[in-house]
C-alpha cells in the first residue's frame, strides 16, 4: 500500500479539515498518481472533495466507523477490513485525513510527498518521517515554484528491516 500527501516544513497537513495552500502542480502530480487506482480516505475528508463525492476514475474505499452507504464508493469500517479490500487492486493509494494516515501507516511501504515550504498554523499532522528510522527518502525532486510558494515531490520508502542495524 501506498499513501500520498502534501505537508509543510513542519509536517502539518491542514487545519479545520481542509488544506490551507493548494497548488495546481500537487494535484496534477495527485491525479497522475491515483488514477485508476484504489484510493482509501477517511469520511470527513471525502466531504471535503468537489461535492463531497468519490474521486472519479478510482476505486474508492472510504474508512468510517459509521454504519452508511455511500454511492460510488466502498465502505470499510476498520484496518482490517481497508487492507483486505486494498489487496484487491493492483495499487491502493491511501490519501488521508490525519487519522486515516495514523491508521494505516503501518501498512504502507512508500510515501508519496509534496513538500511546501510553508509553515501555515495546522491543526492536523503527518508523522515526520525524516525522524522516523523507519523511513528512508528515495527520491526528492528539485526546488520549483507557483505563485510564489517553493515546493518539491519526494517520495519516502520503508526501510526493510535489515537496513534497521
Amino acid at each position: 500500500m501506498e499513501a500520498i500527501v502534501a505537508v509543510f516544513s513542519d509536517w502539518g497537513i491542514g487545519s479545520e479539515g481542509t488544506q490551507q495552500v493548494v497548488l495546481k502542480a500537487d494535484r496534477k502530480h495527485f491525479r497522475e498518481l491515483t488514477s485508476g487506482a484504489a484510493v482509501l480516505v477517511g469520511r470527513r475528508t471525502l466531504g471535503d472533495f468537489p461535492g463531497g463525492q468519490p474521486l472519479k476514475n478510482r476505486v474508492n474505499l472510504v474508512l468510517t466507523r459509521q454504519d452508511i452507504e455511500i454511492p460510488g464508493a466502498t465502505v470499510v469500517h476498520n484496518e482490517r477490513e481497508a487492507c483486505e479490500a486494498a489487496a484487491e487492486y493492483d495499487r491502493c493509494l491511501v490519501i488521508g485525513g490525519a487519522s486515516v494516515y495514523r491508521q494505516m501507516l503501518p501498512w504502507v511501504d512508500t510515501v508519496h510527498i509534496t513538500e511546501i515550504d510553508l509553515q501555515p498554523a495546522s491543526d492536523s499532522f503527518f508523522p515526520n518521517l525524516e525522524a522516523d528510522p523507519d523511513w528512508v527518502r528515495a527520491e526528492t525532486g528539485p526546488w520549483q515554484e507557483e505563485d510564489g510558494v517553493r515546493y518539491r515531490f519526494c517520495t519516502y520508502r520503508r526501510r526493510e528491516k535489515e537496513d534497521l542495524t
